[in-house]
């Protein structure tokens, strides 16, 4: 049994930094999120060819970096099979740290977030210790303790091109005295970890799939069924906490509109296991029907739930709601 943990008030977990301000996965993401307020930033994070871990959405890099204004990387262009998913572009694995640092992030969802091409160009490929780095001295720089919740990205994936994203990040985490959590969508790889490290592991849970180490290893199982009594309870024997899409927490019906909560939260909460909903935005075309242009109001409505942590875009909005609602 896995040691089991609990907040007291709601973590807020700045998805990606503050990526609904900034293109998501730099620096300046990271940092403003800090400034705006986040308990934990979001590193989503892939490899180099020359074994470094990096924050990129995805490991395929034309939606989020200029790679298509560099000629002398034309020929790196291929198609590959990702996750069951077949995809052209360039890949991370592809390119060593030091090519990689010759890119520039770009804001990856263009035409909802109109305004955060103005920082096209501007900030390179972090990598993680360099997101540990920061992390860690902004803690120093305003007195509070700032933490990391990386994602592992397509761990199988990296497992069967020969490098493992898991070892890696322990050795990048073991000297840090920052709080972690460490999350994947996948189950295999968190179960291998809880038996190398202490550090607090996240199951990510979406609202259809399954994890995809589950169809490698022909587990007939889906998401679903990991959110049933059972599926919580073994995820209980791994991990201390549960990140969920938050639909499965409150639905919605036909029209968009939130329904009544359904029962994951408080089954999850019996099992011991901390839940941790994703993801929050301030945009209507992400926003309940009955709740469009009110994001305050989606979140009154979680955090009334009792949530233990929100991910969101927009972490201002979040710590300023969640302060208030605290209040009560």
């Amino acid at each position: 049994m896995t040691k089991k943990i609990t907040n007291q008030t709601p973590i807020i977990i700045a998805h990606r930094g503050a990526s609904g301000y900034r293109p998501e996965h730099t620096l300046a993401a990271y940092q403003l999120a800090i400034d705006l307020g986040a308990d934990y930033i979001e590193p989503d994070l892939v490899i180099t060819k020359d074994g470094v871990l990096i924050a990129r959405h995805e490991n395929e890099i034309s939606e989020t970096t200029d790679i298509e204004n560099h000629p002398e990387f034309v020929h790196i262009k291929t198609t590959k099979i990702i996750d069951g998913e077949v995809k052209t572009g360039w890949f991370t694995e592809d390119f060593t740290l030091a090519e990689l640092k010759t890119l520039t992030a770009k804001e990856r969802i263009p035409q909802i977030r109109p305004q955060n091409t103005i920082y096209n160009g501007l900030f390179t490929i972090p990598t993680l210790q360099e997101i540990i780095d920061l992390a860690t001295n902004k803690s120093l720089e305003l007195g509070r303790i700032i933490g990391i919740y990386p994602e592992t990205k397509h761990p199988t994936y990296f497992k069967s091109i020969g490098l493992p994203l898991e070892e890696n990040l322990l050795i990048n985490l073991q000297k840090t005295n920052i709080p972690i959590f460490i999350q994947s969508f996948e189950v295999g790889n968190l179960q291998e970890l809880a038996k190398k490290t202490d550090l607090p592991l996240v199951q990510l849970i979406n609202d259809c799939g399954k994890p995809y180490d589950f169809i490698t290893s022909h587990d007939n199982r889906t998401y679903q069924d990991l959110i049933k009594t059972a599926g919580l309870k073994e995820i209980s024997q791994y991990a201390q906490a549960i990140g969920v899409n938050k639909n499965l927490l409150i639905p919605r019906d036909e029209n968009g509109k939130l329904k009544l909560p359904t029962s994951l939260f408080r089954d999850a909460h019996q099992a011991g296991l901390l839940v941790h909903a994703w993801t929050f935005r301030n945009e209507n075309l992400f926003l309940p029907l009955n709740f469009q242009n009110n994001p305050q109001d989606e979140y009154k409505i979680f955090f009334d739930l009792g949530i233990d942590g929100v991910f969101s875009d927009f972490t201002d909005t979040a710590v300023t709601w969640r302060n208030y609602y605290s209040q009560f």
